[in-house]
């Protein structure tokens, strides 16, 4: 499988298990992020270790928020900070 694939696939399995709200482009019509308004963007890379979206899935039920997935990427916005998990 490749690498995109697992990531997408992996990310959906835990937000499942975790029963943290996901908004992705089945449910808006356009969604925009603008990192530089963020002074702050916090940058989490996949590669193929699960622990990186376990911690960035974490940090959304720490902050009780929600996250949003833009392309094959996840954002969540908090405050003044971005965070972000590409693959």
């Amino acid at each position: 499988m490749p690498s995109k694939d697992l990531f997408l696939k992996r990310v959906y399995e835990i937000v499942n298990e975790l029963k943290i709200p996901l908004i992705d482009e089945r449910v808006f019509n356009r969604f925009d992020v603008s990192e530089s308004r963020y002074p702050i963007v916090c940058i989490f890379k996949f590669d193929e270790d699960e622990s990186v979206i376990r911690g960035f899935l974490g940090l959304a039920e720490y902050f009780h928020t929600i996250i949003y997935k833009l392309k094959n990427s996840f954002y969540i916005p908090y405050g003044g900070q971005l965070y972000k998990l590409i693959s």
